[in-house]
């Protein structure tokens, strides 16, 4: 189900004028990741991206990776695509679906480098914690997709949240986690406003980096 929000007016002209441009339609087919880019590189893929801007920050810091964003959130949408064009990033396209089913018939398997879930919904009511995105099948989607060396990396504020993605990734088969625990933050990651603000008053923000073993 898409979730529209309130959507601004240059948001919504972003949609309409861009999304042609650097937006990818759902199709029950596989997609082949080198035409869309049209090279071969390194090919991540960003589950949730929220208003895009570490997207960005990490598209034109990282040239030489391409990257595929999902979101369902309009206003975030038109912001990326905004960012986009402003930026001129050639290295990033966007789809607006639900990210498991463009994983279970978009993604082949062992195609990405990389997934990033950045700070999904912690659902912190422990009666909507089933809500949460970070589950064992999803994992077990997701290592799929991720080529022998991948990284899957997660973030979040919520420290019960970051307990039970520890925990899921760690029970992976094919994963095993970077660190001893909790990674730091990897430089690839910027650090977002909300994130600086919050480390201010002293809340913790952890990152949990695995990779696929074989």
């Amino acid at each position: 189900m898409l979730r529209q929000g309130r959507v601004s007016s240059a948001q919504q002209r972003a949609c309409e004028t861009l999304l042609p441009r650097y937006g990818v339609t759902f199709s029950a087919a596989r997609l082949d990741l080198e035409q869309l880019f049209g090279r071969a590189a390194p090919k991540i893929l960003e589950i949730g991206f929220g208003m895009g801007e570490s997207t960005a920050a990490i598209a034109a810091a990282q040239l030489e990776n391409d990257y595929l964003g999902i979101e369902v959130h309009t206003p975030g949408v038109g912001n990326l695509l905004k960012l986009i064009d402003a930026q001129a990033l050639p290295n990033v396209r966007i789809i607006q679906h639900d990210a498991v089913e463009v994983l279970r018939h978009m993604i082949a398997p062992q195609s990405l480098d990389g997934i990033h879930i950045f700070f999904p919904d912690p659902w912190p009511k422990k009666r909507h914690h089933k809500r949460r995105l970070i589950q064992p099948p999803l994992v077990e989607l997701l290592t799929e997709k991720l080529k022998p060396g991948a990284y899957l990396h997660a973030a979040t504020d919520w420290h019960e949240y970051a307990e039970q993605i520890l925990m899921v990734f760690s029970a992976a088969p094919v994963l095993k986690n970077t660190v001893a625990e909790y990674a730091p933050r990897p430089a690839y990651r910027p650090q977002t406003k909300f994130e600086t603000r919050g480390l201010r008053l002293g809340h913790g923000v952890w990152d949990i980096v695995f990779q696929r073993m074989y």
